[in-house]
């Protein structure tokens, strides 16, 4: 009993666990767009590699820092002579004849040695540089890594609002073939009992295949628009996806509200990228400038040394020798090689300092074309949903002439076309009216 008991408890257990852990895996798949965004923020292939750049420019900048700090080595070496070097003595010395030589072999079979050194850099003026402009190479990793993001942001946006608009259009295109296919089969009837011609019976049926061919592409379009958010996402591209969002949420703002978006030029990340890279290349100047100065370095280094005709030395003496010093290195000519380089450093600095005049005008020139883009499609969008809203009562006033016999199933298929054709022509507005808004968010840099 007890063992059923505790059975029955498990079984309960895994039941309520799985639930949640399917309620989780259900919630994953519904995304409002800032949730959209986030989730590309943190899956996108794209930004993963550019904040993988930022990890490398930190690790870059605390290379560049160590090159300054102590710098401690060990060295280590056994050296066993199968020949050992012969030397030539003057043969006077040993009491033969002068002009002769004596070889003579100097030293043991074996000798062995271990020590270690230390360095420090005392003045550098190229190190004091080159930390600096690490930094400012860090800065231009994470100032990479945002715009990528600005980008990210855009992307999804588009892709989201492109879903929206086709579910939209998807909507209004079933519909459409729902009212067509009901207005043929009651025509039929009437044909049937002898009330319509066989024509209208026809052309309405065209009517209906018309409206399935747009139901059809209108599915097709919107499997496409998610595949394209899901990659944008980062997410998994044969995992369902539903957005939480209405369309209406972001258009009836735009349409509502005039543009109130200025531009914050100091705070756009492309002037902050020019800005950067004109610090960079001052820095690079004054490295090019600071390799006039001299380099002062101050080192120590110990050694124990041991001799023997024996492969074990650990038994013989071992012999200390120790040293401390100091190295400057001036340089004095080098034929204008530094020269040329300053010369050429500078030139890069005037290059950057001009392209940030260029970005700072190319900015005003974007963001005010943005608006004017803006301004038209909101207008724009105003007239084609007045156009839609005016083809949609004509149809319906065609629906019921056409009822009571007052025009033609040829009419009736006009206006259906061209209900259609407005349909089709505000979606084109409505993307264009998102796209203006965000361009705009973009050129004032507020994405």
């Amino acid at each position: 009993m007890k063992k059923q008991i505790k059975q029955l408890i498990l079984f309960l257990f895994l039941s309520v666990v799985g639930l949640s852990l399917k309620a989780q895996e259900e919630e994953n798949t519904r995304f409002s767009l800032d949730q959209a965004t986030q989730y590309a923020m943190q899956n996108s292939y794209v930004l993963f590699n550019t904040k993988q750049d930022v990890t490398i420019a930190q690790k870059q900048v605390w290379e560049t820092i160590t090159t300054g700090l102590p710098q401690v080595s060990a060295s280590a070496n056994y050296n066993w002579f199968l020949n050992l070097p012969v030397s030539l003595i003057p043969g006077e010395f040993f009491g033969g004849e002068p002009g002769t030589y004596m070889p003579v072999k100097f030293g043991q079979d074996y000798s062995a040695d271990f020590g270690f050194s230390v360095s420090q850099q005392i003045f550098d003026g190229s190190w004091l540089v080159g930390v600096s402009s690490a930094e400012l190479y860090l800065n231009l990793a994470k100032q990479a890594n945002e715009k990528t993001e600005i980008d990210i942001r855009n992307a999804v946006a588009q892709a989201y609002y492109t879903v929206l608009i086709s579910e939209r259009y998807r909507e209004v295109m079933m519909e459409n073939l729902e009212n067509s296919t009901r207005l043929y089969e009651e025509t039929k009837v009437y044909y049937d009992n002898g009330f319509r011609e066989e024509q209208d019976v026809d052309q309405l049926r065209i009517l209906q295949k018309n409206a399935e061919n747009e139901v059809l592409r209108s599915n097709r379009e919107l499997k496409i628009a998610k595949t394209v958010l899901k990659y944008t996402m980062g997410y998994n591209l044969n995992q369902e996806i539903d957005l939480t969002d209405d369309l209406d949420v972001f258009v009836s703002p735009l349409v509502k509200e005039m543009n109130t978006i200025d531009l914050e030029m100091v705070d756009h990340i492309d002037y902050r990228l020019a800005q950067s890279n004109f610090e960079v290349s001052e820095k690079l100047y004054r490295l090019e400038k600071v390799a006039y100065l001299p380099r002062f370095d101050a080192f120590y280094s110990y050694t124990r040394t041991s001799y023997g005709n024996k492969a074990n030395l650990f038994k013989e003496e071992w012999f200390p020798s120790s040293l401390i010093g100091f190295q400057a290195s001036i340089p004095i000519f080098n034929s204008g090689n530094k020269r040329s380089k300053v010369q050429q450093a500078r030139i890069e600095l005037d290059k950057a300092q001009n392209d940030m005049r260029y970005t700072e005008i190319t900015l005003q020139k974007d963001f005010l074309t943005a608006s004017a883009e803006m301004e038209t499609a909101r207008e724009q969008f105003i007239n084609t949903r007045e156009n839609r809203d005016l083809a949609k009562s004509i149809l319906d006033k065609s629906h019921i002439k056409f009822n009571n016999g007052m025009i033609s199933s040829a009419e009736l298929s006009q206006q259906e076309s061209q209900y259609i054709s407005t349909w089709q022509q505000l979606v084109s507005s409505t993307m264009s009216l998102l796209q203006a808004d965000l361009n705009l968010k973009k050129a004032a840099g507020a994405l």
